[in-house]
């Protein structure tokens, strides 16, 4: 008797997009993906087949529709059917586990509808392309923080987080109600109105222990996120300093970060100009790699601390 739930349709519709999104596709490769045998993946097919949809399937190579067979209206250029292998790759390294596989399957359904050509390309470039990322996302304690964020988002709904501050002695329960999720200086943040502290506060992902939507709709209106992210002039610490030109290039790649906003050229080097919401730990820590080969200029108190932070460091010191 043929099972006819709908996971079984869900299942046969999912394969019929998979057969869209490459030009050949193995059985296995199939019954992988859907966690099921063989045996019941031919017999999906057949069920396709009975439908009207023209597969083609040889012993030993697998299944493949009859060229021109695809959903229309979407049509993607060989550029644009480039871009996914891109961004399958980021989604991969730099989301969470949940959100990842949303997009893996929602980039069968883009492949789809790519002409052979096109899929032919995109099989191509796609073991050419590499990501790597030196945080390992998939051992946050709550690997699908990202996704439940979303939801709440969507669905206008609090958060509980098991959140563990910098400063806590042992994680502690927050409810909050999401704004928004940005992407910094290589960590996911979720910015929120925090109910405990009564005010906005941001929440670094990897810190989340546990994360899961509550019953309650959101008590406040809030504004957009970069509203809320953008800084004012109280906040902000104009900082000026000479770099030698050696230096300057290495100093470029991530300047962005804490806050550059100018540069002129001066003889021997080059004087930068930042905007910084944090001159004493993360400005003071990042110029203190350069400090050898940089000066600077303003302001004076800025010297200060960086010279306490080297006092520490050699408290620290074993001789």
């Amino acid at each position: 008797m043929f099972d006819e739930s709908p996971k079984r349709f869900d299942r046969i519709v999912a394969i019929l997009i998979q057969l869209q999104s490459k030009k050949i596709v193995k059985a296995q490769e199939m019954a992988d993906r859907f966690d099921c045998s063989l045996r019941t993946i031919y017999r999906d097919i057949r069920t396709l087949e009975a439908s009207g949809v023209p597969i083609y399937s040889e012993a030993g190579i697998g299944y493949s529709l009859v060229d021109g067979y695809r959903l229309p209206p979407v049509m993607f250029s060989r550029e644009e059917a480039s871009s996914f292998i891109a961004a399958e790759k980021l989604m991969q390294q730099f989301s969470d586990q949940e959100l990842g596989e949303h997009y893996r399957s929602a980039t069968f359904k883009l492949k789809a509808v790519l002409k052979s050509s096109e899929k032919e390309l995109v099989e191509a470039i796609e073991s050419k392309v590499l990501v790597r990322n030196s945080r390992d996302l998939g051992h946050q304690k709550a690997p699908n923080a990202l996704a439940a964020i979303f939801r709440s988002i969507g669905e206008k709904m609090q958060v509980k987080l098991i959140y563990e501050a910098i400063a806590a002695a042992e994680p502690g329960e927050r409810i909050v109600e999401p704004v928004g999720v940005f992407h910094e200086n290589t960590f996911w943040y979720i910015y929120g109105y925090c109910h405990l502290r009564q005010d906005y506060r941001q929440f670094r992902t990897d810190r989340i222990h546990d994360i899961c939507l509550t019953d309650n709709k959101f008590e406040l209106e809030h504004g957009t996120l970069e509203s809320y992210l953008q800084p004012s002039d109280q906040e902000m610490t104009l900082v000026r300093i000479f770099a030698d030109k050696e230096v300057v290039p290495f100093m470029k790649f991530d300047r962005n970060h804490f806050g550059f906003i100018s540069d002129k050229e001066v003889p021997d080097g080059l004087e930068m100009t930042f905007r910084s919401r944090d001159i004493n730990n993360g400005f003071a820590r990042w110029f203190m790699m350069y400090m050898d080969f940089a000066t600077i200029l303003e302001p004076l108190s800025l010297n200060l601390r960086i010279k306490e932070i080297m006092r520490l460091g050699q408290d620290r010191m074993k001789v």
